[in-house]
């Protein structure tokens, strides 16, 4: 019989991820070994904006925990759904997005994935960061 295990994950770790944003690294593979659920606090101070990008075939749930931020989503970022405190977002497999915090606070987003990493297949989209400069 496969040995399992449950896994505490203290705070403390931080990475940046291929969004260009620091995350408070939560339960992932790496971490605790999970390969079909991630979750990892994201913290975005004022102003800050990730790099637009999908996750192929994966399925994002974010939760407001602290603040608010706006979600640019869309082929072209033509979308905004601001997100409040308390609020929960969710956004599609292969759909473009964007979190940027206009706001004059700090947000913090706990964000789950439906995979064991929230980097696996990722695919970054730079050439719509002009769409979020619009918004500056």
């Amino acid at each position: 019989m496969l040995s399992k295990n449950v896994k505490l994950i203290k705070p403390g770790k931080t990475y940046v991820g291929l969004q260009g944003v620091s995350y408070n690294a939560g339960v992932s593979r790496n971490t605790a070994g999970s390969e079909k659920v991630c979750m990892n606090i994201l913290p975005m101070p004022p102003g800050i904006h990730s790099i637009p990008h999908i996750h192929k075939e994966i399925e994002t749930i974010a939760y407001m925990l602290e603040g608010e931020c706006t979600l640019f989503h869309g082929e072209k970022l033509e979308k905004q759904t601001l997100v409040k405190q308390g609020e929960q977002i969710f956004i599609p497999e292969n759909v473009p997005h964007a979190p940027f915090n206009q706001s004059d606070k700090e947000c913090i987003w706990v964000v789950v994935h439906s995979s064991g990493d929230d980097q696996d297949e990722l695919i970054s989209m730079p050439d719509l960061v002009k769409e979020l400069d619009k918004f500056k």
